[in-house]
């Protein structure tokens, strides 16, 4: 596993001429000149529908 995962395209522009930041998951967008960061917060289980059980 990588010790960071790298986002596909900025979440304000969309385009993909990123490059990351000092801090952890920080990133620098080259093309709107924005920086945003990213946290992973972590896996949930699906829940069920009435449906499904």
């Amino acid at each position: 596993m990588s010790e960071r995962a790298a986002p596909f395209y900025c979440p304000y522009c969309g385009e993909e001429d990123l490059e990351p930041l000092e801090e952890h998951g920080a990133w620098f967008c080259n093309d709107c000149l924005r920086s945003f960061q990213l946290k992973f917060l972590g896996v949930r289980a699906a829940q069920q529908t009435k449906e499904s059980r």
